[in-house]
């Protein structure tokens, strides 16, 4: 079992910046055995993948983020961020962390945290 806790949500003005982080716990694997994603749901809306991040590092990100999001991880600490620049209105959401014990993240990860709140105003 893999407990994710996410924090570092809150409000901001368009054009600002937040992080939010990921702390993994509880699981017999290390933090380096896992792949993580960021996932996004706006109110009424699908669940959206934002960005992934795999086993040895490597990054993807939905188009609506580029250039804007980026993903990164300490192992050591075992935790995963995501560093939101340039925010925009369209950018609030509830933002769950995910993992999967594998090299790259599945469309459908098996474990995932509770979800932080990020709101942009304009």
């Amino acid at each position: 079992q893999v407990q994710l806790v996410e924090s570092g949500g809150g409000l901001v003005q368009a054009g600002g910046s937040l992080r939010l982080s990921c702390a993994a716990s509880g699981s017999i694997f290390p933090m380096n055995a896992m792949a993580l994603a960021w996932f996004r749901q706006a109110p009424g809306k699908q669940r959206d993948l934002v960005a992934t991040i795999t086993r040895g590092g490597s990054t993807n990100y939905a188009d609506s983020v580029k250039g804007r999001f980026a993903v990164s991880r300490d192992n050591a600490k075992s935790t995963v961020y995501l560093q939101m620049n340039n925010l925009k209105p369209e950018d609030t959401a509830v933002y769950y962390c995910a993992a999967d014990i594998a090299v790259v993240v599945t469309s459908n990860p098996v474990f995932w945290g509770q979800g932080t709140q990020v709101t942009v105003s304009s």
